[in-house]
């Protein structure tokens, strides 16, 4: 049977192969297996129209087993896992399909410290789920109370991540793409409180146009304001806010990998990055690894996903870790990537800099490296299919020591995801094209 989480949770289509059932059941599961009667549980959503059936599905099963829930409606993911760490919850769920398509939703589920469950407790509930119709429910005197506390627990996430953007003063003018997203709300005012002018763009959510020709995802329209306003960098975030990426004065993006160099070279500057330490995903460029170790550093590889980021920075000791897609976590600030604390982080480090974002980023080159996702039916067959695995063993040896290739299926989607990095530009486009070519015809 195919497994209901995957790499960021459950992900798919609202109301058709994702449920208010399967939320309901998912709720019943959380609240027994990590609540208990009289647990309390907080649900948080983005701004898909989906998201209160989800959220409401989610309350009423727990509710149904004796948890109290309380909601928390439209918030950025990593606020929700900040209000789940001050210690009064036994678990949150955060209904979000992150930076995916509006009709696309998604139930994340965190533990009591804010952080997403180990594979062993997922596969416990997942159980639960299945047998969600056997639990038994609770008499009326024992089931749990369904408040609605939205203003004072977002209230509770903008005092705290503006004190953050206090510590410090710029000058500078910075536009934000909210991405019709559960940031839209809050970004502009917690960057402001730097000093720094803000403008926001894409703040106007309408159920629909989450991450639609807008944030992290498509920063174009964020480039083209940057430009437009005489701003000096930008900053998109994704649909719940826990992507961040920049976007310099001259409307070029700041590839993820120099977002997270730059931060890592300010604190190894500054000496506050615990063993020079950086954990990151094997996705990430090699160009970032030659320049942290340039500078005294090091990098830690994890595979793909924010879950295995912490992990790895944890296991490693180390206070920095992020991906090349916007997540950044900064393990001091935040038990998970959250893209408004990493836009206050990069807007520290260039007010201090004196310099432009661009002069930094240029401080870690890349290497060339071509990713592709390829649309396909099968793609876990990938490993058992000999011409995919032939192509792939070929363009290994082509690349030579110095390249790296990774095929890999994604978690989320109907994706097969190929990265190809190498000395040359040119081979590692066509090889990446070869391979993304061949997956599509023998994986349909």
């Amino acid at each position: 049977m195919t497994r209901l989480f995957g790499t960021d949770g459950i992900r798919g289509v609202a109301n058709v192969d994702l449920t208010p059932a399967l939320a309901f059941a998912l709720g019943r599961a959380t609240a027994r297996r990590l609540a208990g009667p009289g647990g309390a549980i907080v649900v948080g959503r983005d701004t898909r129209r989906s998201g209160d059936m989800f959220a409401s599905a989610i309350a009423a099963g727990a509710a149904s087993l004796g948890a109290e829930v309380h909601l928390a409606g439209e918030i950025p993911t990593p606020g929700l896992a900040f209000i789940v760490a001050d210690g009064a919850y036994a678990a949150g769920i955060m209904v979000s399909a992150s930076h995916n398509p509006a009709e696309d939703n998604g139930l994340k589920v965190l533990d009591g410290r804010g952080m997403k469950l180990d594979d062993r407790v997922e596969d416990e509930i997942e159980a639960l789920i299945d047998g969600s119709d056997a639990l038994d429910g609770v008499r009326n005197e024992a089931i749990g109370w369904i408040r609605d506390r939205s203003d004072d627990l977002r209230a509770r996430y903008v005092a705290h991540r503006s004190a953050l953007a206090s510590g410090f003063r710029s000058g500078l003018h910075v536009v934000v793409d909210g991405a019709n997203g559960s940031g839209s709300a809050v970004a502009g005012r917690i960057l402001a409180a730097s000093g720094a002018r803000v403008d926001v763009v894409h703040d106007r959510p309408d159920g629909i146009n989450i991450n639609l020709g807008c944030g992290a995802t498509d920063p174009a329209s964020l480039a083209d304001e940057v430009v437009a306003r005489g701003a000096d960098l930008g900053f998109a975030l994704d649909g719940d806010a826990d992507r961040c990426v920049a976007v310099d004065r001259s409307g070029r993006v700041v590839d993820g990998d120099q977002l997270i160099g730059l931060l890592a070279l300010d604190r190894i500057g500054r000496g506050a990055l615990p063993h020079g330490r950086v954990v990151a995903s094997v996705l990430s460029n090699g160009g970032l690894e030659a320049a942290l170790e340039s500078a005294g550093g090091s990098l830690v590889r994890t595979p793909v996903g924010d879950k295995y980021i912490l992990e790895g920075m944890l296991a490693n000791d180390a206070a920095l870790g992020g991906e090349k897609s916007g997540h950044v976590i900064f393990r001091e600030l935040s038990s998970t990537g959250d893209g408004i604390v990493t836009a206050v982080e990069v807007l520290r480090v260039v007010s201090a800099s004196g310099g432009s974002i661009a002069d930094l980023a240029a401080r870690i080159p890349l290497f060339p490296q071509v990713q592709r996702a390829i649309r396909v039916r099968h793609k876990e067959r990938w490993e058992t299919d000999p011409a995919i695995v032939a192509a792939v063993d070929d363009a290994r040896s082509r690349l030579g020591p110095a390249g790296r290739i990774l095929v890999r299926p994604s978690g989320t989607e109907p994706v097969l995801r190929i990265m190809v990095e190498g000395p040359d530009a040119g081979l590692v486009a066509s090889l990446a094209d070869g391979i993304g070519a061949l997956a599509e015809e023998r994986l349909h």
